[in-house]
């Protein structure tokens, strides 16, 4: 990849015009902070909203505008008041925020938001079009832009597109309630790369494209049968000696450089030097637990009453969408939470909490990390935290003791710190007291192993490893690709086939000459497909063999009068153009009895499933249930059977979406070959989208043009997209 484009809702610095002037100012947040000092390090253009309506940009301040923000690297996107009341206040913060952090009861499903969100994300995709360059990837972040990288895929079908969610994506049940779910979905898959926090949000959206929009997966990869997505977990970083380096710098000034937030702290060791400070950093949020948090903080006051006087809370609430009503109510409650604790438990010389509703530059930051021996960190839904980290990066001293929610996804790997549950306020408080009491050499022990994980996977490690696994999607998509039947290979193959005097054709049929179907019995052969083979088979040269794990009398009904070839059940019974069937394979079903009830158990625990019983074999098909279900019983049924089997000589097919036992040995390749053992053909061709024809590609010799239906791994030497290109390929033949 030459350049990165990092593409998020705002772009790492901000316009402000004062004095009919502009001027630059750093965003505040966990992306713009971590990334800033990455993306200036690598070629790379960051494609964002400045923080500044459209109307309220002069004319004849743009060319200064543009010209400062070229110098930062930075491309604006310019939203209207309407596009940002809508789709950011609207959509992007009253539906997918709220929802997201399964507060259900918060989220609004208002068409005019949906309408405006899809409108600035077209507007975001018109920029990166107006920017792009051949050789670039793009990065897009975070919940404002779901629908991005699909409309940046229609456009550029070759480019390689990655994206990251930086909050939580919640369960399958949760995520359904959005009208348009689907949408979203769909819009996330046009990425190359998905990237999560952790592995249960990466496990959540996995569940939803199974049960949503029904795609095969494998591992964590989504086969898209164009192409392959993967979806990966990536545990965001800090910039690691950015804080620890910085409290380093405060811990060796002197008293006269000192700011006035330390000497202010100062003040309060020196009326009480045994006084311990919580610290507690936020946005304004209700993700973010604060007033769950303060009525923990009064009930350890109460059921530990003596640390009254010795402990003292420090609460900085950054504003936020201070606009939206919610918000404004919830400030509202933590005033009088506050307001009501001070009031009941203070002293002449003692405030239990010292509350600030404000946002702090960075050294004052530095500067309450330091102070404070406890970060009180309980968040009731949140994508990571990096609070949590940076305070553990600024203990130089190693002395601190961090308190975190389970429910961060910084929890995942911060398991040294005092682990909590965010609504249990008697664990908190028992928290507290712990914190407080715990020895110096546990702290040490403690944060020794925090920072240098922390110090291991900083910001540098988390971007390399996201774009190094998007580099290998792309390698992926390349190995597939290169299989892919372009316009020459299309050539020669017509041309081969054109030359050849005799010939013979083996055909799939389900998900080769015909898309997949729910119900296995509605996937029956159309006018068009009956007129291909029809016009294949008439030639004299040609030999056509539909091969299938299909029953034979399913076959016999759709194709028995054809003058076609026909091998069934994977090889078991063939059928020669006016002939009788034959069954080629002598074997026994008295297996069956013995399998048969393990099936039915099956069915019955799984709604949706059922039974195909088949001469020689027997399928348990889970197509139309529950994909999730559907999977875990799967794997639960081969587990079994493959115990059930072992005195018996049979095999267990797992094909798409159904599990098949039949006799060993039985298959497409070894009946093809049988095929083409008593004749010479010089022209070959195999045909196949299941794994169970890979048995096909494997036996049929090497001058054979094999063909596998969908961009996956293969033995066969060529693949193609779907059906309708093995349609279009065999017209032309």
């Amino acid at each position: 990849m030459e350049r990165i484009i990092i593409v998020s809702n705002r772009l790492p610095v901000g316009i402000k015009i004062k004095n009919n002037s502009v001027h630059l100012q750093t965003s505040i947040g966990g992306l713009a902070t971590g990334m800033k000092t990455i993306y200036k390090s690598f070629d790379s253009l960051w494609i964002g909203w400045p923080g500044i309506e459209n109307k309220k940009i002069y004319e004849s301040l743009r060319e200064e505008i543009k010209d400062k923000l070229k110098n930062e690297k930075c491309i604006p996107v310019y939203l209207d008041k309407k596009d940002i009341d809508l789709y950011y206040y609207g959509f992007s913060n009253r539906t997918i925020w709220p929802l997201f952090h399964y507060f259900t009861q918060y989220a609004e499903y208002n068409k005019t938001f949906w309408e405006y969100y899809k409108k600035v994300n077209q507007n975001f995709a018109d920029v990166i079009s107006d920017n792009i360059k051949e050789g670039d990837a793009i990065w897009i972040h975070d919940y404002h832009l779901l629908l991005l990288p699909k409309l940046i895929r229609e456009k550029y079908p070759e480019i390689s597109i990655g994206f990251f969610l930086h909050i939580p994506f919640p369960s399958s049940e949760v995520f359904r309630i959005l009208p348009w779910r689907n949408e979203i979905i769909e819009g996330m898959l046009g990425a190359d790369l998905i990237g999560f926090h952790t592995y249960d949000y990466e496990s959540h959206f996995l569940s939803c494209v199974r049960r949503l929009i029904g795609h095969e997966i494998v591992f964590n990869q989504i086969n898209l049968y164009k192409r392959i997505t993967k979806v990966d977990t990536f545990p965001m970083g800090i910039d690691y000696d950015k804080f620890h380096n910085a409290s380093l710098e405060i811990n060796q000034k002197t008293a006269e450089e000192k700011s006035d937030l330390q000497k202010d702290i100062d003040k309060i060791f020196q009326i009480s030097p045994d006084r311990k400070l919580i610290l507690s950093i936020d946005r304004l949020d209700y993700s973010k637990g604060i007033p769950n948090r303060l009525y923990a903080f009064e009930y350890f006051l109460n059921k530990y009453p003596e640390f009254k006087e010795k402990v003292t809370m420090i609460m900085l609430a950054n504003p936020t969408r201070s606009n939206v009503e919610k918000y404004q109510l919830m400030k509202s409650e933590v005033d009088e939470l506050v307001g009501k604790i001070n009031g009941k438990y203070a002293t002449i010389n003692w405030t239990p909490i010292l509350y600030f509703y404000r946002s702090l530059p960075f050294e004052r930051l530095i500067e309450l990390y330091i102070a404070s021996e406890i970060a009180l960190i309980t968040p009731i839904r949140d994508g990571m935290n990096l609070v949590a980290k940076e305070f553990i990066a600024s203990k130089t001293d190693l002395k601190g003791v961090l308190i975190l929610s389970e429910m961060a996804g910084a929890a995942k790997e911060m398991s040294e710190a005092l682990i909590i549950n965010p609504h249990n306020t008697d664990e908190i408080a028992d928290a507290i007291k712990e914190a407080l009491l715990m020895p110096e050499n546990e702290q040490i022990e403690r944060n020794t192993v925090l920072q240098n994980r922390l110090k291991r996977y900083n910001i540098e490690k988390w971007v390399k490893d996201y774009l190094n696994s998007l580099e290998g999607v792309g390698k992926l998509r390349e190995k597939y690709y290169a299989k892919k039947i372009t316009d020459p290979i299309e050539e020669k193959i017509i041309n081969d086939y054109k030359k050849a005097a005799s010939r013979i054709l083996f055909l799939d049929y389900d998900g080769t000459l015909v898309g997949f179907h729910r119900i296995p019995e509605s996937a029956v052969p159309d006018e068009e497909l009956y007129g291909i083979l029809d016009k294949l088979s008439a030639d004299s040269k040609n030999k056509v063999v539909l091969i299938s794990g299909r029953a034979k009398d399913t076959f016999a009904s759709w194709f028995g009068d054809k003058n076609y070839t026909l091998i069934v059940e994977h090889g078991m019974w063939t059928k020669e153009p006016e002939c009788d069937w034959v069954q080629t394979e002598q074997v026994n079903d008295e297996w069956k009895k013995i399998i048969h009830p393990t099936l039915e158990f099956y069915v019955d625990r799984t709604p949706g499933t059922f039974i195909e019983e088949k001469n020689y074999s027997l399928v348990w098909h889970h197509r139309k249930a529950d994909p999730e279900l559907g999977k875990l019983r799967t794997i639960e049924l081969k587990d079994e059977l493959t115990s059930l089997i072992a005195n018996y000589n049979l095999e267990i097919l797992e094909g798409n979406k159904v599990i098949e036992i039949k006799n060993s040995g039985i298959n497409k390749g070894r009946a093809a070959v049988n095929k083409i053992a008593d004749s010479e053909y010089d022209f070959i061709l195999g045909i196949g989208d299941d794994y169970t024809d890979e048995n096909l590609f494997e036996e049929l010799p090497e001058k054979a043009v094999t063909i596998k239906v969908g961009l996956v791994n293969t033995q066969a030497k060529y693949s193609v997209e779907s059906f309708t290109e093995i349609r279009k390929l065999l017209r032309k033949l």
